[in-house]
């Protein structure tokens, strides 16, 4: 259980970032009172929890329907995790887990960012979802493994809410090289993961000697 909690954790916080998030917040709502920065950090928050959540309960069934077994998932998965891991390793921007630059320029002009980009491509982005989908059918069936995962989240998701209305001093405590250590540090873990989640993909399709 302590495994499997680690695990998604580690995962969760690397694909959503959340002092990314906050920083990211803050560059995009210099001129919003508290009140309105307040809401859209928690409105934005409640929306990414419902988007991760709905992955977490029909993914299992979305495989089934398209026919993809867990192990191609596994693999898929894991070369998605593994990019992402790569792009913080370099503190590379990338539109897994941030927004493009054509998604940043778009929200500029927005005064309500709470579900774009917010909520969606920067916590609940193609990274973060993924992820949820791929530890969620790694443990399919064993219900107290998926809360502890579904609690994982939840634990991210309120440090990201935590540090959403805390984001200006979370800008000027950590800078640009701060954030980037931090992101350093968990890209090297989510790449290691990445890695063991395509081990066992190939294993459990048996295209590997032992499998």
């Amino acid at each position: 259980m302590l495994e499997t909690a680690t695990v998604a954790f580690t995962t969760f916080f690397a694909t959503i970032g959340p002092i990314d998030v906050a920083v990211m917040f803050a560059a995009m709502t210099p001129a919003a009172s508290s009140a309105a920065r307040r809401s859209m950090a928690i409105r934005g928050t409640l929306v990414a929890a419902l988007i991760l959540f709905v992955f977490a309960l029909v993914g299992d069934f979305l495989l089934r329907s398209l026919g993809i077994s867990l192990s191609a998932l596994k693999v898929a998965g894991g070369i998605l995790l593994l990019l992402i891991g790569i792009d913080m390793v370099f503190a590379r921007s990338s539109g897994s887990t941030t927004t493009t630059q054509e998604e940043t320029s778009e929200a500029v002009g927005k005064h309500d960012i709470a579900v774009f980009p917010l909520a969606t491509p920067l916590m609940a982005g193609p990274g973060a979802m993924g992820a949820t989908i791929l530890l969620i059918a790694n443990i399919k069936g064993q219900l107290l493994l998926e809360v502890v995962v579904l609690a994982s989240l939840v634990v991210v998701l309120l440090i990201t809410l935590i540090l959403l209305l805390i984001a200006t001093r979370i800008q000027s405590l950590f800078g640009v090289t701060g954030m980037h250590v931090v992101s350093r540090i968990f890209g090297v873990l989510l790449s290691a993961l990445a890695v063991q989640f395509m081990f066992d993909g190939l294993q459990q399709s048996r295209l590997l000697l032992g499998g």
